[in-house]
């Protein structure tokens, strides 16, 4: 099948690929971010005794679970301006992203404090540690160390929907794709190539996550 790419073409579009990898690259990063922060805080607000807290923590998990994304990207895209808030392409992709990724690592940081033992809480409370204390120095880093290959696989799925921002004109991979494709009508090179770059991003992501794996999680002495 190779030798019947136009890998001439590829080179001549590689600038335009190597622009919508970083476009991609970096909106992938900051939705992680906020995704993660959201992620732990809509965790602490459904674990806490605050009726209030739990109650909206848990009807932002389920309304982002239970809707497409595609709809929610559209929803801010074309709703927010209506409410007079006016958001870029991009800071509305981020947006979308960021919500609806959060909503999942939330459930899975939530899956990874359960399983701690009691034992490690009430051993942060007897040397005198406070609720906050106890979250940062104890409890979060051992869960995120135990759902690295969730999170992994969260963060993966973030960075493959990224390629849903190309709908709101948005040059990223998928775009560059598109327009290759559109252009030069070939299709095949076009989607192969950010087929690759996808797949380059995929073991950049698997590398640091076992680096983060084996600087977080807890192991017996």
């Amino acid at each position: 099948m190779l030798s019947h790419f136009n890998f001439r073409v590829i080179l001549q579009y590689l600038p335009l690929f190597l622009k919508g990898l970083w476009a991609t690259s970096w909106i992938s990063a900051i939705s992680i971010f906020f995704a993660l922060l959201l992620g732990v805080l809509a965790c602490s607000m459904r674990l806490s005794s605050t009726g209030f807290l739990k109650k909206t923590a848990g009807v932002y998990i389920e309304s982002m679970r239970a809707t497409p994304l595609l709809a929610q990207l559209y929803f801010f895209y074309f709703g927010l301006p209506t409410l007079h808030i006016n958001l870029n392409e991009i800071q509305t992709g981020i947006l979308a992203l960021s919500l609806n990724s959060g909503a999942y690592i939330a459930e899975i940081v939530r899956a990874g404090i359960v399983s701690i033992p009691d034992g490690q809480t009430e051993a942060g409370t007897a040397y005198g540690l406070t609720y906050l204390q106890r979250m940062r120095y104890i409890i979060l880093p051992q869960a995120l160390g135990v759902t690295i290959p969730a999170l992994l696989g969260q963060f993966i799925v973030l960075v493959k929907d990224s390629s849903l921002v190309s709908l709101i004109s948005v040059l990223e991979l998928t775009r560059a794709g598109q327009l290759m494709a559109s252009e030069r009508f070939m299709p095949t090179e076009g989607f192969f190539t950010v087929a690759a770059f996808y797949l380059v991003i995929y073991f950049v992501l698997k590398y640091l996550s076992t680096l983060w794996q084996n600087r977080l999680i807890y192991r017996e002495p």
